[in-house]
């Protein structure tokens, strides 16, 4: 499944129509963001969590969902279950963002 960009303007109703949501909060000029955005796009299209939506958003064009989730650093992974935060971690490592997809689906 294709990684979705999320905006303010949408991220409520995206969290209120998918049951399993797992984002990915990144600013243009985070270094670290860009390295782990291929290894995103490869997450979403793991058939492992083909029931996960992946979601994209600049967290700074964005400070609502950015609230949300409790951004403290970037990047930041946020794991949405049922329109409720479950978790969220400021984290460039994959083993970390697979264990919070993990948690997400046994939710």
């Amino acid at each position: 499944m294709p990684v979705t960009i999320s905006t303010d303007q949408n991220f409520d109703q995206q969290l209120n129509e998918s049951p399993k949501i797992i984002v990915k909060f990144y600013a243009d000029w985070c270094g670290s963001c860009k390295l782990f955005a291929p290894k995103y796009r490869r997450l979403a299209d793991d058939s492992r969590f083909e029931d996960v939506i992946f979601l994209d958003i600049n967290a700074e064009q964005n400070p609502e969902a950015r609230k949300s989730a409790g951004v403290n650093n970037l990047p930041f992974f946020a794991a949405f279950s049922n329109g409720k935060l479950l978790t969220g971690e400021a984290t460039s490592k994959e083993e970390n963002v697979v264990s919070m997809i993990e948690k997400l689906i046994q939710s």
